[in-house]
């Protein structure tokens, strides 16, 4: 919620004259009327509901929550070079483009439960249902992982084409998520097929998986960082 308001402030500078404008409520209700803020009105009254159920009853809306995170994300498809088009194809690629952004949330937002579902694993009263969580998210993962490539390469085509104008600052950091992603994808792989079959075997498999998964999760925020710069860029 808190992002989503300073994201509304930072479009009204860029739309205003800088800081002033930025903090100016009437050039707030300027950028609500744009069709980005008719999306981005929803993302904060998503984000509203979300800190009422959290703070209300999160362990029994647990669903809620999940179903308003998710619709959050694919709001994140309305906006930005996702909305370039119009018609079919307009909206071929915003679904596209919220595939991509639920099926990344799949996979790096489980990162962090893995790891924790990996110390409870440790404990008798909590090791079956870790271990089967982490069997789930094991077998779930794959689908995501797929989704991520498979849509991030047909967002790309329906963004550049098929040129690659690497004097583009925009390119440039798109190839460098591509390798930030590539090598997470490495490591995901070499911890499903190389060291979760040797955890019974040898305690230095076990160390070596959460340090990798930890490098995952530092990789993924990587992948944040460099999406939220260059998504405001021009691609050429």
């Amino acid at each position: 919620m808190l992002s989503a308001m300073m994201l509304l402030c930072a479009q009204a500078g860029m739309m205003g004259s800088g800081w002033r404008d930025a903090i100016n409520p009437q050039v707030w209700l300027a950028v609500l009327g744009t069709r980005f803020g008719s999306v981005w009105l929803w993302q904060i009254l998503l984000g509203v509901v979300a800190v009422a159920v959290l703070l209300i009853k999160p362990r029994t809306l647990q669903a809620m929550l999940l179903i308003l995170a998710a619709a959050q994300l694919i709001l994140l498809a309305g906006v930005g070079h996702a909305a370039m088009r119009e018609g079919f194809l307009g909206g071929l690629q915003r679904l596209n483009h919220a595939v991509h952004l639920l099926s990344a949330g799949w996979w790096a937002g489980g990162l962090l439960p893995l790891l924790m579902c990996m110390r409870m694993a440790k404990k008798p009263r909590w090791r079956g249902a870790a271990i089967t969580a982490m069997m789930r998210f094991s077998r779930y993962g794959h689908l995501a992982v797929a989704a991520v490539l498979l849509s991030g390469v047909v967002n790309s085509l329906m963004i550049l084409g098929w040129s690659l104008p690497l004097d583009s600052d925009y390119v440039r950091f798109l190839l460098m998520k591509v390798v930030f992603v590539a090598v997470m994808v490495i490591i995901a792989l070499y911890n499903r097929y190389f060291l979760v079959p040797r955890f019974n075997r040898a305690h230095a498999a076990t160390k070596q998986f959460i340090q990798l998964t930890w490098l995952e999760v530092i990789l993924s925020v990587a992948v944040i960082l460099a999406v939220s710069i260059f998504a405001t860029w021009e691609p050429y």
